[in-house]
Formats: structure tokens, sequence, C-alpha cells
């Protein structure tokens, strides 16, 4: 059967794969942009003297930047290996 967009319809199966490579591949990155990010923000927070609690703002500031990082990188991977096929 097809939809109206013209793809066809019917069960799908996880590719376990793909699946695996999406992750594996976003856990090493993402051990290094946090890693960054939390190194990033005590230095700045130290070479601009903002003190401590100007420091874990900028930590702060930095994970939440590397959270959109990771979220764009698991969507761009999901588009190049598509987690789900048709049967």
């Amino acid at each position: 059967m097809l939809d109206a967009t013209g793809r066809p319809r019917g069960p799908r199966r996880i590719n376990w794969i793909n699946v695996s490579t999406v992750l594996s591949a976003a856990i090493l990155i993402s051990a290094e942009v946090f890693g960054a990010a939390f190194a990033g923000g005590w230095a700045f927070g130290n070479l601009f003297g903002l003190g401590d609690y100007g420091t874990y703002a900028l930590q702060i500031l930095f994970f939440a930047l590397g959270i959109v990082v990771m979220a764009a990188f698991i969507r761009s991977g999901m588009r190049i290996e598509p987690f789900t096929a048709r049967e």
C-alpha cells in the first residue's frame, strides 16, 4: 500500500547496526564536547577574573551549547544512517 505521499507503508524494523554506530559516535564526541565545555568555562572564567559563580555560569552556558551540538549531531546521524527500515 502507498500513503498520500507515494511512500510505501508497512511494518518497520529497527536497524541496530545503524543505531549502535550513531550512538557510539555520539558517546565519543559527547565526551569531547562536554569536556571542552567545562574546561573552556573554567579557562575563560579565570582568564576574565569572573570568580566562582561566573565560571560556573560559563560552564553551564557551554554545557547547554554542547547539548545543542550533540542533538544536531544525532539528528544528522539519523539522516545519514536511518534507525528504521521497511521490511
